[in-house]
């Protein structure tokens, strides 16, 4: 397996590609560029199996319909933002100047509650990480140490809560409980910015001491 970081749009959001031998593929949080990101996709011979959504706000949905329509794929979302898509007011895209308004279409698959998520030869464990918004979930591959934090944590710092459904102290312990838990060598690819390690973060991250 290999997996390609892609930052996307006005803010740089990390979408994620991950692929096996097969070039069979899953998409993390298409946030924007919808057409550049499609025909990279082809030019990669990519079978694009799924679109998997760390959470819905409008800077991590913005090339959701994009990618469906080009593969036929189903787009996975937790229950607790599982009416965001379609909604601007709670996606985000009404509230900042400048922002696209943006609506895409519900989600197929509503993940709603943690669980190992096997889509065609991919195992992943869906971790629930609230705090940055309601539904955040981080996705980990045990077999390859790796977790897509979305918002949730990032290098040396950690999302914002100051936006609708945020929370600062359910973050911090989403952290701690979740991702702080998994092994100190795992890859943090994170929803902005560079990857960072567990172990890194526990050592030197400021947002998390004295929790």
């Amino acid at each position: 397996m290999k997996w390609t970081q892609l930052p996307l749009g006005p803010l740089q959001t990390n979408a994620y590609v991950i692929e096996n031998e097969e070039k069979q593929a899953l998409v993390i949080d298409p946030g924007s560029e919808g057409e550049a990101l499609v025909k990279w996709l082809n030019e990669q011979k990519l079978n694009v199996l799924a679109v998997l959504l760390t959470h819905a706000h409008f800077d991590h949905i913005g090339a959701v319909d994009d990618v469906r329509e080009a593969f036929n794929c189903p787009v996975y979302i937790h229950k607790n933002e599982q009416d965001w898509l379609a909604d601007p007011s709670k996606n985000g895209s009404s509230r900042f100047f400048g922002a696209e308004t943006i609506s895409a279409r519900p989600a197929e698959t509503i993940i709603e509650n943690e669980q190992t998520l096997e889509i065609g030869p991919f195992k992943l464990q869906s971790l629930e990480t609230p705090g940055h918004s309601p539904g955040s979930v981080s996705y980990y591959l045990l077999e390859h140490s790796i977790v897509f934090s979305g918002d949730a944590l990032f290098a040396q710092s950690i999302g914002r809560t100051d936006l609708p459904g945020g929370n600062h102290d359910l973050l911090l312990k989403s952290i701690h409980q979740k991702l702080l838990e998994l092994p100190e060598d795992t890859i943090v690819a994170c929803g902005h910015g560079p990857t960072t390690t567990i172990g890194n973060e526990m050592d030197s991250n400021p947002f998390l001491s004295g929790f």
